[in-house]
């Protein structure tokens, strides 16, 4: 996969140089080049905002600059992605979504906002939440890793994500390690049983349990197998 960035602050991205991402680069997996678009900007300060039309608040980013950037970048095929809290929410299946694609070019913007017309250049509009960050070099971050360890063979195990939290549709069961007694907390007697079929059973009826009490919403669109369906209604009935 190649990803291009276009940002003010290329620095704040040393976290990709780091564990999965890191590695997935080293391998040849991923390919991450940076374009600091203040370089292509044409006015004698090197500005790249400026007040918005009609007033108002805060600074937006001038068209030019990213529109030079971008003309230096061969995307004709890429999925061009703009950080802005107006976006699609960006989660799990989003995530599985971009790992599918061959070319990413993310474009963080800082200040107010953006001029209306570098939205032209752009595929998808995404946001990681109803909240508001000073740029979008973080939520980038968070994209590219969410991302980047879904491509084949970037993980040790080919379906070490498909039992992640939401891949499949509900929170992940609770997980143990040695010891096998901690602090007086001690490991589920049915993970140190060998038995395999009672252990699936234990995983799945604990994926439903921590869903009903924390993420319900998950469940209203979930697609339950009639195994799960029975459990879900005994842990109802225990509650």
């Amino acid at each position: 996969m190649k990803i291009d960035i276009l940002t003010l602050f290329p620095e704040m991205f040393s976290n990709l140089e780091h564990s999965i991402v890191g590695r997935a680069r080293d391998n040849g997996k991923v390919q991450i080049d940076f374009h600091n678009f203040r370089d292509n900007a044409t006015n004698t300060q090197k500005h790249v905002d400026d007040y918005p039309y009609g007033g108002g608040q805060g600074m937006l980013l001038m068209p030019q600059p990213i529109f030079d950037t971008m003309d230096k970048i061969p995307h004709d095929k890429a999925r061009v992605i703009l950080l802005d809290p107006a976006g699609r929410k960006f989660d799990q299946k989003f995530a599985e979504e971009l790992a599918q694609e061959e070319h990413l070019v993310f474009i963080c913007g800082h200040y107010e906002g953006y001029d209306e017309r570098i939205k032209t250049l752009v595929t998808d509009e995404v946001s990681l939440g109803d909240f508001v960050l000073t740029g979008g070099e973080v939520a980038t971050s968070v994209i590219i890793d969410a991302t980047v360890r879904l491509i084949p063979e970037v993980l040790g195990k080919a379906v070490s994500h498909e039992e992640d939290s939401f891949s499949s549709g509900l929170l992940e069961y609770p997980q143990y390690t040695r010891p096998e007694t901690y602090r007086d907390m001690k490991v589920p007697d049915v993970l140190m049983s060998g038995h395999h079929e009672n252990i699936r059973k234990w995983r799945i009826k604990e994926s439903l349990k921590k869903t009903l009490a924390r993420r319900p919403d998950l469940l209203e669109t979930y697609d339950f197998s009639e195994e799960e369906k029975i459990m879900l209604a005994e842990i109802k009935s225990e509650l």
